[in-house]
């Protein structure tokens, strides 16, 4: 039987890359996917029917709060319910890298916008649709950088350590609405967006990333997958306020 058979879920930043691979993955698995992006997710959505799946995409803007309540609302309107949120969407491809002192300013209150406030905004969207279905999974994206700490790149290292101490302020509020919440953090994936960010450093990043791991290779979306899944199922039932590293053993919590 299918893991996710039955159930609703929300993924954001689900154009292209991981959020398009986490789409497809729990589509596999079952699930009705409500895929949204400040992009068209037109070709996730087109790409998990053809496979015989069911999907709506909508473009969402996560700085807004009245978007991300649109979206929920959409989505308790084309399938009935919420059960899962994957909180994927985030700046990372195109940032640019600088010791900390010298950031700059724009591009740092962007990072907070997006990376802290927009997934906030989308959790306060979805959390009575959750409540009103009896629960559900909360899964939140967070980064290897958040614990590593990641040099030249603070903005985006802050963001996702706020990510983790979200998931576990909402894991303690949500636990008596049975509304599960956990982070994942994995090691860079190779990823357009990973492409995009390292630039002509790609090669030399994918080598020094790999030499850092227990299991020496690089992180591709297939790895991730299944972690998604199981946080989304009813095998995670017991699972709160939890950052799973999906990181080849970079770092031991």
């Amino acid at each position: 039987m299918s893991q996710l058979a039955g159930k609703v879920a929300i993924v954001t930043g689900a154009a292209r890359g991981l959020g398009r691979a986490y789409a497809e993955a729990m589509a596999r698995e079952g699930a009705a996917i409500f895929a949204c992006d400040i992009n068209s997710c037109d070709d996730t959505v087109a790409a998990i029917e053809a496979a015989g799946g069911r999907a709506v995409g909508a473009v969402t803007d996560i700085t807004s709060m009245a978007s991300c309540t649109a979206m929920a609302e959409q989505a308790v309107r084309s399938f009935g319910r919420i059960d899962v949120l994957v909180n994927n969407a985030a700046l990372y491809a195109g940032l640019k890298g600088a010791r900390f002192e010298k950031l700059d300013e724009a591009q740092w209150d962007a990072v907070m916008t997006v990376n802290v406030k927009g997934l906030w905004q989308c959790c306060k969207a979805v959390v009575q649709p959750m409540r009103d279905a009896g629960g559900g999974s909360i899964i939140n994206i967070s980064s290897l950088a958040a614990v590593y700490g990641l040099p030249y790149g603070l903005d985006y290292v802050a963001s996702k350590a706020a990510v983790i101490g979200m998931t576990r302020g909402m894991a303690r509020e949500l636990g008596q609405d049975h509304i599960r919440v956990n982070a994942v953090a994995p090691s860079a994936v190779m990823t357009e967006g990973t492409e995009d960010f390292f630039g002509e450093k790609l090669e030399k990043a994918r080598k020094v990333i790999a030499a850092g791991q227990v299991i020496q290779r690089n992180l591709e979306t297939q790895d991730l997958t299944g972690t998604i899944i199981y946080l989304a199922s009813d095998n995670s039932t017991f699972v709160t306020g939890q950052t799973h590293m999906v990181d080849g053993g970079s770092w031991f919590l």
